[in-house]
């Protein structure tokens, strides 16, 4: 069966496309106006993915997702706004959006970023993953910098992972893209870069040395 996923959105002639197109995919959709509609229907019927809009009656979007995201929620979020400014992005990411998608849309894009992370949040088989004294629990989803404990948001989690996973590898900025969020950015979107100084921020707050490294021109590497 395909996954169910909440669309939530205050324009009829959003939410019917978006019905039309999930459907004819196979998925299960419910609707939601609201951000507190949204809330109550993600607990009566937790869905695999939500599709949200910015702007709401009432709370808006970026509260949605804030709430869920205190509340211990890790389903993913696909942010959807006419709102196209870099900052808007960066504040809905730094909420715990998984990714973002702006208005007007094509079907095709809404379908692969629908896809890509539903992909990602599967299950995964927990593991620890390790390099130097860093260490990630994919069960928890914690990680710890020796015996201190570092929480991360759904955004770093994943980037840490991938790091962990390709240690001394130098990774493209198009392929951190690509893996965390994706898809690509256009233009000359900064938040590559913000996540990393999060993640960096994180690491090294007890004083421990640096172990994600740019490479300048290229990307960056996880390296003592």
């Amino acid at each position: 069966m395909k996954a169910h996923i909440l669309v939530v959105d205050d324009d009829p002639r959003i939410t019917n496309l978006l019905r039309r197109i999930l459907a004819y995919e196979g998925y299960s959709v419910a609707i939601a106006s609201t951000g507190d509609e949204a809330l109550m229907r993600s607990l009566e019927h937790p869905p695999d993915l939500m599709i949200l809009d910015i702007m709401l009656p009432g709370i808006d979007g970026l509260e949605v997702v804030r709430r869920l995201r205190a509340a211990g929620d890790t389903m993913p979020v696909l942010m959807l706004t006419a709102r196209d400014a870099i900052p808007d992005r960066v504040k809905g990411f730094e909420m715990g959006a998984d990714d973002y998608l702006v208005k007007p849309f094509a079907p095709e894009e809404l379908l692969a970023r629908v896809m890509a992370l539903l992909r990602r949040s599967q299950a995964e088989r927990s593991e620890v993953l390790r390099y130097a004294d860093l260490t990630l629990d994919t069960g928890t989803r914690l990680a710890y910098r020796g015996q201190r404990e570092i929480e991360l948001s759904p955004t770093e989690y994943e980037l840490l992972a991938l790091f962990l996973r390709r240690p001394r590898q130098v990774l493209t900025r198009d392929l951190i893209m690509e893996r965390v969020w994706g898809l690509d950015f256009e233009g000359s979107s900064n938040v590559l870069e913000v996540y990393i100084g999060y993640l960096r921020s994180k690491l090294e707050a007890g004083g421990e040395p640096r172990l994600i490294h740019t490479v300048r021109g290229i990307g960056y590497v996880l390296k003592e």
